[in-house]
Order: structure tokens, then C-alpha cells, then sequence
């Protein structure tokens, strides 16, 4: 299994904090929100390579980190991917950058681990490997407890097998808090249909957009995972994540 980190955006919402630096590479808690994702692959056995797909921007800062983490961990093997994109007006979107790695690095023939490169665990996400792998798609889901938080984001609904029911991208009126979150286990099977979703003129910039499609056809797994689940979108929610981080747990 090979994991993808999506890292390629801009994260205009941050500036100017992010105008030099790539939001991954920006500091919680003690260290780059990338490491936490990283950190928390530790021990999850067959890991391959651990590709992060960025920006010609910021595709040297990603290279020195990656260099200098792995001399720290050197059970861990990244590849650097830069997707060619400059600004914001020529990225190709999560979705798209998703495809251009898996057909430039010939990753169809594998699964995939795919996460944001700014959802930050603070738990093992080898629980969710564990269960994904008995599966073609798992995509996991985390409890927000607040029906205006939920609001922006996926929100899911599961049977009594945990398999997904309904997906509704930033809803106006939601059904529960349960939210689909930027991770997720794909077989060849389903890595294999992101050319047809793109091919179809589909939203090739929010990840869950692809899910919204997927679920209709094919059965998806959702996981609930364990731990608190960060989503940095913001300087609050930055500020936020760096005072829970910093203090003792």
C-alpha cells in the first residue's frame, strides 16, 4: 500500500502566513501539522512509498522536509511530486492532483492512503488501515457534535454495516454530525474510476466531491476514527489547534 499526502494547494484563506510557506509545513503544537499525519502511519506494516503531491512553489521546502524527517525515521520513504500548477488560477484540484499521481507514478496497480496534508490526528491511523484494507473503498468519518460546524463539510449518514447511505456536500439543513473527512482507502478497483469522474466534467477540487459520486455506485465504508480530528482552514482554527496541542494531554 502507498499513502498520498495532498499538499498542492494555496491556502489564500492563511495569508500571510502561508504566502511563503506551504500550510503543512506551517508549525502546531511543536511541529510541522504534516508530521502529525506522518507520525501517525508509524507501525502500519506493508507501507510502500509515501508520495506528497504539492506545488512548484513550495515542491524544495516539501524535499527539505522530507529529507530531514526521514534521517529522524528512516522506515519511511517519500517522493516528492510537484503537479506543475504556480497560483491558484492553474492548480489542478485535490481530485486532479489524486490522478496525476497515480497515473505519472503507475500507482494504479496498488491501494492508496490518501489524506489532506492539513487534517491533522492525534491518533494511530492504523486502526483505519486495519479496516480499510478488508475493503475496496473506506472513507473515514469523524463526529463534529455540532449541527452549524457540520455544515462545512461532508455530512454522511451509515447503515447498521457502516456502509454510506447519503453524502451532502456543506449542507444547509443536516442530518446529524457526522462528517466525512479528507482520508481515504482506495483499491485499484476504485483508483480506476477517477478518470471517469474527471472525464465527466466533475468537481476536480474538493476530495469528498469524488466520494458524493462514488457512493451511488459502489458500496462505501465509512470508519469512525478515534482521537480528535483537526481541520486547519483557518487562522482560528490554526490558533486553536496550536493551544490544544501545546498543552500537556
Amino acid at each position: 500500500m502507498n499513502v498520498l499526502i495532498l499538499a498542492a494547494g494555496y491556502a489564500t484563506r492563511l495569508y500571510p502566513l502561508t504566502l511563503n510557506k506551504a500550510k503543512p509545513l506551517l508549525v502546531v503544537g511543536g511541529k510541522p501539522i504534516i508530521e502529525w499525519l506522518v507520525d501517525n502511519l508509524a507501525g502500519i506494516p506493508d507501507l510502500e512509498t509515501i508520495y506528497v503531491v504539492t506545488n512548484n512553489k513550495f515542491t524544495a521546502d516539501f524535499q527539505a522536509w522530507s529529507q530531514s524527517y526521514q534521517k529522524r525515521h528512516p522506515e519511511f520513504k517519500f517522493k516528492i511530486v510537484n503537479d506543475g500548477s504556480t497560483s491558484d488560477d492553474d492548480k489542478l484540484g485535490a481530485i486532479g492532483d489524486i490522478n496525476f499521481v497515480v497515473t505519472q507514478e503507475n500507482l494504479s496497480q496498488n491501494s492508496l492512503l490518501i489524506a489532506a496534508g492539513d487534517n491533522l490526528f492525534t491518533s494511530s491511523l492504523a486502526d483505519f488501515v486495519a479496516n480499510a484494507r478488508n475493503t475496496e473503498v473506506t472513507v473515514a468519518v469523524y463526529d463534529v457534535g455540532d449541527t452549524e460546524a457540520i455544515k462545512k463539510y461532508g455530512n454522511v449518514a451509515v447503515d447498521a454495516q457502516g456502509i454510506m447511505t447519503r453524502f451532502e456536500e456543506k449542507p444547509q439543513k443536516p442530518q446529524g454530525t457526522l462528517a466525512a473527512i479528507a482520508l481515504y482507502y482506495y483499491s485499484p478497483a476504485v483508483l480506476s474510476l477517477l478518470r471517469t469522474y474527471l472525464a465527466a466534467g466533475n468537481n476536480a477540487d474538493q476530495p469528498g466531491r469524488f466520494v458524493q459520486w462514488l457512493y451511488t455506485r459502489k458500496p462505501v465504508k465509512a470508519f469512525q476514527i478515534k482521537g480528535r480530528w483537526l481541520d486547519i482552514g483557518s487562522k482560528e482554527t490554526l490558533e486553536k489547534a496550536d493551544r490544544i496541542l501545546a498543552s500537556p494531554r
